[in-house]
């Protein structure tokens, strides 16, 4: 983690910030009444993160899931691990087919004289490749390296083939990510679908010991929220969800600190569980007790932590966050698959992890999706990182995690592979050496 410093060249900047907050730009309105942290790139760091966790009960009354299992062959034990939807590998027909309802609920969020709407933010996730179809066989831009880890790293590089077996099929985000991950593309019936619903939004008030404006170094300003405080807000939420449905709760450039440190930045997503009875369930549900999944994400402006034409952390913006949660969410619904611990050198802020997060590793990389005429303005600063596209976060198979090879398991990759299967969804299109390979350990 890393210290935030408000340096005296960021100071007509902050001025600019302060002055043009005063109306409404993006969903975000209002006059501070007190000075925002300007965060500096090398301390504006990414995180996402995992709330709760639930013991799975054979239960009807939580998302449609299902059980399998899979031999590492690296440590030779058998990790089991549920998944949402249907089986892949034992459904027929019009069974392989599931359509899960996804509850959003806008949150408002207040601090410091400013609104964090994300009311406004609703029209374009509900348009972007989350709910809306597009074709998945090919992307006109994807992340490359660039210097990483030095910067400017994670930068815009050309597209290609991204999903050839599913190329002319329109496609939301997760079906096709789905879909890839099994090799169930082309005539497939398989299919894991989101119906969204919107629910009324809620407004919540942050306290002034709770929470801090910010702004990047393109004066795109936030909100900064003490993680314990928000999740208990959350928790709150979730008393009224249904069981059966994912909750999604959607934030707008609300993002999260951690150790009551407000430098330490930024959460700005995470998934979890909530069970009747810590997981066990009621005395009386005989093994039918309610498990509640849900996903809170923030929509990103662009220029928060995207840089102009394409620079680092390209990708990184919009829909990114939530796409990041939603994938976690559909192979890991109940924050209970654990996988042999895994480090790679592109998420070196997880650590050595044994949990099977789909987003986790391949964290800021990702690719162009569907017409995005949302957001698209010039940041304060005058710098111009929007590109009329959504930004998919890419998202890491489970072969990747079982250390299989080869992977016979997933759609080829698009250029012929001795590891036959791609380890993640942008197959070759992922420039990183660690994702054509399973998993290193640590």
């Amino acid at each position: 983690m890393r210290t935030i410093r408000l340096a005296g060249a960021l100071a007509v900047l902050l001025a600019m910030v302060l002055a043009g907050s005063a109306s409404a730009r993006n969903g975000v309105s209002g006059t501070p009444t007190a000075t925002p942290i300007v965060l500096s790139d090398s301390s504006l760091e990414a995180l996402t993160t995992t709330v709760g966790g639930a013991t799975v009960l054979p239960t009807t009354r939580t998302v449609a899931h299902w059980f399998g299992t899979t031999l590492n062959p690296d440590n030779r034990s058998t990790y089991g691990y549920n998944m949402v939807g249907a089986d892949p590998y034992d459904c027929t027909g019009a069974a392989c087919s599931t359509t899960i309802q996804a509850d959003i609920t806008p949150v408002n969020v207040n601090l410091d004289g400013m609104t964090f709407s994300g009311s406004d933010v609703v029209a374009a996730t509900l348009a972007s490749p989350l709910f809306a179809l597009n074709d998945y066989g090919s992307t006109p831009a994807a992340t490359v390296p660039g210097a990483f880890p030095d910067l400017p790293g994670l930068t815009r590089g050309p597209g290609g083939a991204l999903s050839p077996g599913d190329a002319g099929i329109s496609l939301q985000l997760e079906d096709a990510t789905m879909r890839a991950q099994f090799d169930k593309t082309g005539a497939s019936p398989y299919h894991v679908i989101l119906s969204p619903s919107v629910g009324p939004a809620v407004t919540i008030n942050v306290p002034r010991n709770q929470g801090t404006l910010i702004a990047s170094g393109r004066g795109v300003i936030g909100a900064e929220i003490d993680i314990g405080w928000w999740s208990s807000q959350i928790n709150n939420l979730e008393t009224t969800a249904d069981p059966t449905h994912l909750a999604i709760y959607l934030t707008n450039q609300v993002f999260l600190y951690q150790g009551n440190d407000p430098t330490v930045c930024c959460v700005f997503g995470y998934h979890g569980t909530k069970a009747t009875g810590n997981g066990g369930g009621s005395g009386n549900s005989n093994g039918n007790a309610p498990v509640q999944t849900f996903a809170w994400a923030s929509y990103i402006q662009p220029g928060f932590y995207s840089r102009p034409s394409g620079g680092s952390d390209w990708a990184v913006q919009d829909i990114h966050a939530v796409s990041h949660e939603i994938s976690e969410w559909a192979d890991d619904p109940f924050d209970n698959n654990t996988v042999e611990p895994w480090l790679t050198p592109t998420a070196l802020q997880y650590g050595c992890t044994g949990l099977l997060e789909t987003g986790d590793p391949v964290f800021g990389v990702g690719f162009a999706m569907g017409a995005n005429s949302f957001f698209q303005d010039a940041s304060p600063d005058g710098t111009i990182s929007y590109d009329g596209s959504f930004h998919p976060e890419d998202e890491v198979f489970l072969p990747w995690f079982m250390r299989t090879a080869p992977n016979t398991s997933s759609e080829p990759t698009q250029s012929p592979s001795p590891n036959v299967g791609r380890y993640s969804l942008m197959g070759d299109l992922n420039a990183f050496p660690v994702f054509r390979v399973p998993a290193p350990g640590c």
